[in-house]
């Protein structure tokens, strides 16, 4: 398991890079949820999602390890984005991996960061043969997107923060992530376990991507029955990795409709006045539609980020 000073470690590391993001509250949300809810938001992190913390731990270890002169990954988008930032600071070209279908806005902010982009067909075989090709040609150094105790380290960061700013007073009864991979939610059990034993983490994962809930329940990596979902951040499966930390550390799984993430993501959107893309709105939908389970409890939620395509808002 991943050391609690391994995680402090790369939140020293990271720090001069990132942003600390504010953590908000909205007494609308809350009276609608009957919970007390902090949302850690994400969405205002370099390159508009927490997983500037994960790319950053990575590549800011490969340079000054001397591992390689070039980097690659695969993603849909915000590690895509993370890793080419990453990468840039650093001075290393990056070369990413990313399905034909990600979201325009997500390519054009990683060409922004001067990296390369080579589309693949969006499926993880293709995902993963395309990074294999440019393994081959460049000798590049992986930062795989979650599989990677150094990016599980860096996303823990976001919740030792949420605790730090918000928990102190009096701990979280819960701190909720969404989980694609299971990066973030690893790290996020992970900081929780170290700082607030007594919390207990909960995940929301899309209905159309219910691959985690499976896993969790079975104890062994499982494919999603079918991938259909406007929460394009969340459609990977999980790892060994990360499914044997998520399977120690996290209390339950919850899933959520397409309508459900929806009306989430509009409700922050009209009432917090902020940005957040279809991924971010899984926790809070959670907590919508088990009202029973949070009713009167503290409730810290990871706002993973906001890039959204502004082209195809989904209301």
């Amino acid at each position: 398991m991943i050391a609690f000073d391994t995680i402090l470690q790369a939140h020293d590391r990271i720090r001069p890079y990132i942003h600390r993001t504010p953590v908000l509250t909205n007494q609308t949300i809350n009276e609608r949820s009957g919970a007390e809810l902090f949302f850690k938001c994400e969405n205002f992190q370099k390159i508009g999602a927490f997983k500037a913390r994960g790319g950053l731990n990575a590549v800011l270890q490969v340079a000054q390890n001397n591992e390689g002169t070039a980097i690659t990954t695969h993603s849909s988008g915000n590690h895509a984005q993370a890793v080419a930032f990453a990468a840039r600071q650093v001075g290393m070209p990056a070369y990413i991996v990313m399905p034909r279908t990600a979201p325009r806005v997500k390519k054009d902010a990683v060409l922004g960061y001067g990296a390369n982009v080579i589309e693949c067909e969006p499926t993880l075989e293709a995902r993963e043969a395309g990074v294999l090709d440019v393994i081959a040609k460049t000798g590049a150094v992986l930062v795989h997107p979650f599989d990677d105790d150094r990016v599980i380290a860096g996303q823990a960061t976001a919740a030792i923060e949420l605790m730090e700013d918000a928990g102190k007073d009096r701990p979280f009864d819960v701190v909720m992530a969404p989980v694609g991979g299971g990066g973030l939610l690893s790290g996020t059990s992970l900081a929780v376990h170290y700082v607030s034993p007594t919390t207990r983490v909960i995940a929301g994962e899309p209905e159309g991507a219910a691959d985690a809930i499976l896993s969790f329940r079975s104890g062994q990596v499982e494919k999603a029955p079918y991938i259909n979902t406007v929460a394009d951040g969340l459609m990977t499966t999980l790892s060994e990795r990360t499914l044997r930390i998520i399977r120690e550390n996290v209390a339950a799984i919850l899933t959520v409709s397409d309508e459900e993430i929806i009306a989430a993501m509009k409700l922050v959107w009209e009432r917090m006045k902020i940005v957040i893309e279809p991924s971010s709105a899984v926790p809070l939908a959670a907590v919508l539609k088990h009202e029973n389970l949070f009713a009167g409890q503290k409730v810290g939620i990871i706002v993973t980020g906001g890039n959204v395509d502004l082209g195809k808002l989904p209301f």
